[in-house]
This record gives C-alpha cells, sequence and structure tokens, in this order.
C-alpha cells in the first residue's frame, strides 16, 4: 500500500533517526533477497534520504579523514552513492538494535556504536526493489506533491496522448503523470469530488489549465470592481476550486504528510488516525469494483460508463476473512459463539424438520400393523367365541336329560326327607 505520502514519511524517518549517526562497514543484504548487491563499503559514513513520488533515495556519503593511512583505502568507498528503493506492497524502514532486527530486514546498514544499531529495509512480501547508484526513473512523473506546478503541466500537456481514454480511475495510477497516486488514494480524491470512477479520463481533465491560479492571491485582489462580475467571477472560481482535480492530487496526499509518523510509523504500527481519516476506501457503506487491471476500486453512487463487464466486488469476501483474522475482542468472541450455537440449533431444527417425515412415516406403518393384528386378534377372537358357543350349545342340548335326572334324584330325596 505504500504510496507518494508514506514514501516521504520514510525519507523523513530516515532522516530524523540518522542524524549525527555515523555507519560503518559494508551495506549487508539478506541470503534470501533477490536484489541486487550494494557495492559499498567504508570505515565511516553519514545516510541522508530524499523522496519523489513513489520512491526513496538513500545517499551514503564517507566521511572524509585527514589521517594519511585511512587515505585511498582499498575497496573503500570515497565518493558518495545513492541507492534508489522502491517499496513495492509492504516495504519500509525500520532503525533498531541488532538484537532486534527485524525477520523480513532485506538490507542493512550498520552504525560505527557498540552495541551496534542497524537501519533496515523491511519488506514482507519481497516486492520491493532498490538500485545501486540509481537515479530516479525516468520514466515516471514529477512528484505529485513537491513538484506540483511541473505535474500540473505534464498532464494538461499530454491530454492527448491515448493514456487518457481509459477510466479516471485508472488514469491516476500511471506514474508516467500521477507519480506518488494509489490505490488508496485515487479512491479519496474521486470520492470528494464525486466524480464517477469510470468515467473517461479526458473528460474529467479537459478545461483545467496548466497553471493554478488558485494560489495566486494577487489575481483574486485584481478582479474587476464590477460587483456582479465580481459574484460572477467568485462563483466560476469556486466551482474551479471544487472540481479541480489536480488540485486534490496534490492536497490530499500533503494531508497524510502533515499527520506525521500517525500516518507512517513503523515502531508502533498504529494506523488508527489515518483510518480515521480515510472517508471512502475501505468504509463501510461504500462500493468497490475491480477495474480493468484487477485492483479494487472504492466509490460510491454510479460508477460510471465504462465500468468493466461482469464487475465483481471483492468486498463480501475481504471482509469475512478480515473478521476471521482479526476477531481478538470478546465481544466478537461472544458474537461469535451465540452465532455458533444459533447455527447449531438451527441445523438441529433442519435436521428434524428432515427426519419428522420419516418418524411419522414409520408410526403409521406400525399404526397399520396394530390396527392389522388387533383387527386378526379380533377375528380371531370372534371365531373362537362362536365356535365355543357352537360347543356349548351342542354340550348343553346333549346333557338335558341329566339335567332333567338330577331333577327327578332331587325329587326322589325331597320326596324320602319328607317322608
Amino acid at each position: 500500500m505504500p504510496e507518494g505520502p508514506e514514501l516521504h514519511l520514510a525519507s523523513l524517518y530516515v532522516n530524523k533517526m540518522c542524524e549525527g549517526v555515523v555507519f560503518t562497514g559494508s551495506v549487508q543484504k539478506s541470503e534470501v533477497s533477490k536484489s541486487p548487491d550494494v557495492p559499498f563499503t567504508s570505515d565511516s559514513y553519514r545516510i541522508t534520504a530524499a523522496s519523489r513520488g513513489k520512491e526513496v533515495k538513500l545517499t551514503l556519503t564517507p566521511i572524509k579523514s585527514d589521517e594519511p593511512k585511512k587515505k585511498g583505502k582499498a575497496g573503500h568507498a570515497d565518493q558518495p552513492m545513492d541507492v534508489v528503493f522502491r517499496f513495492g506492497m509492504s516495504g519500509f524502514f525500520r532503525f533498531t538494535s541488532e538484537d532486534d532486527l527485524p525477520k523480513h530486514s532485506h538490507l542493512r546498514f550498520y552504525t560505527q556504536e557498540k552495541p551496534c544499531r542497524v537501519l533496515s529495509f523491511v519488506d514482507v512480501r519481497r516486492f520491493g526493489s532498490w538500485q545501486s547508484n540509481g537515479a530516479w526513473q525516468p520514466s515516471r512523473g514529477p512528484c505529485i506533491m513537491f513538484e506540483y506546478n511541473s505535474f500540473r503541466e505534464n498532464v494538461v500537456s499530454h491530454l492527448s496522448n491515448p493514456a487518457f481514454d481509459r477510466p479516471i480511475c485508472e488514469a491516476l495510477l500511471n506514474q508516467k503523470y500521477f507519480n506518488g497516486i494509489g490505490n488508496y488514494l485515487r479512491a479519496e480524491i474521486l470520492f470528494r469530488l464525486n466524480i464517477p470512477p469510470f468515467v473517461s479520463a479526458r473528460t474529467v481533465l479537459e478545461g483545467l489549465e496548466s497553471e493554478d491560479f488558485s494560489e495566486n492571491k494577487k489575481l483574486v485582489k485584481n478582479e474587476n470592481p464590477d460587483k456582479k462580475k465580481s459574484g460572477r467571477a467568485k462563483q466560476r472560481k469556486m466551482k474551479e476550486e471544487t472540481g479541480d482535480l489536480l488540485r486534490l492530487c496534490h492536497t490530499v496526499p500533503l494531508e497524510v504528510v502533515n499527520m506525521g509518523g500517525k500516518g507512517y510509523d513503523p515502531q508502533k504500527q498504529d494506523y488508527s488516525d489515518f483510518k480515521a481519516w480515510l472517508q471512502c476506501y475501505y468504509v463501510e457503506g461504500m462500493t468497490s469494483i475491480r477495474d480493468h487491471n484487477g485492483r479494487t476500486m472504492w466509490f460510491k453512487g454510479d460508477p460510471g460508463p465504462m465500468v468493466p463487464k461482469d464487475a465483481k466486488s471483492p468486498r463480501a469476501k475481504n471482509k469475512i476473512k478480515k473478521e476471521d483474522d482479526h476477531d481478538y475482542t470478546n465481544k466478537k468472541k461472544v458474537t461469535k459463539s451465540r452465532s455458533a450455537s444459533t447455527t447449531k440449533r438451527t441445523a438441529i431444527k433442519k435436521e428434524a424438520v428432515t427426519k419428522t417425515p420419516k418418524k411419522e412415516k414409520d408410526a403409521e406403518k406400525e399404526t397399520g400393523s396394530k390396527r392389522r393384528k388387533t383387527e386378526k386378534n379380533q377375528d380371531e377372537n370372534t371365531s373362537q367365541d362362536e365356535k365355543t358357543s357352537t360347543a356349548v350349545r351342542r354340550k348343553g342340548s346333549s346333557k338335558e336329560p341329566v339335567i332333567s335326572g338330577a331333577q327327578t334324584c332331587s325329587g326322589r330325596v325331597t320326596r324320602q326327607s319328607s317322608k
């Protein structure tokens, strides 16, 4: 993410930490880095830094000695060397003790003091690079922050270039014209001007002057004294100020620079003020779409007529990943726990709903089986009752005389008793 403001703050950081510090020995490169070695060795030298757009230049200056023995020492530099850095996606500088050397320190400058300290170029993703005896890349335009007039003139004088046929959001990343603008700056600049990101760059920039007259205070004083004309001039001037994209390409990055260490602080890694400053980039409620180069563009409202076909927003995926990677607070843990229990209850409920028809079916089968069994038993009992009844009837009919005889016997006994 390092853009023009971050690289300038990095140069200020180097100048602050290295002021009055003497470095010694050779410049050491990590074993894993594929960047070239820096062929510089000196018993004592100083380091200063400067920035231009998306580049930082470290100047290694040998300290001349009056002692004859140290003059012209073989293999030692006697002239300054410039090393130009490009930060890529994650580069920055750190100044630490030797024991606290950062893990991804790929180029190191050691101090002369004991215990020594180290200025390191740290690059976790290793997209950054450096060039010994380097110079500012000629393919890059003037710096948006510190070469403002040259920057404006360079853009306005080349509006016929095919680079400005592209959407404004993509043209802003062209370092040939917008040296220092990156992904978050383009989002903030276009958002403040309410410019759709996918409209022609030429359409947005046409009519802008190569010179910014708003900075000339004398022009305001020499306005026509006629009140009506003066009023119209002020309205026109106000419109120009609010719609001048080139001016915001200069002023918005300077806002980040003016935050100082709060915008770039490799020691503390505190970016809370910077995040609070953002109005559009990765802000809740904004929309994101990948441009034709695959870079994510954040904006609000209509994207414009040049939006890529089948454009997709990567925001939902990133948001989920962000929550997973940074779920540290107790509140989030409770929410996550509740969410998990809710999901579990929902799954159980769904399972119950899914299994209910089967249970009902089994219950129906069981009920039907019981009913059929009961009916069968009833039929068997009825048949048995019928058989028993028939047998009783048959038995009863066969024993009728015996019953009659018993009555006779009973009668006889009665008579005997009576005698």
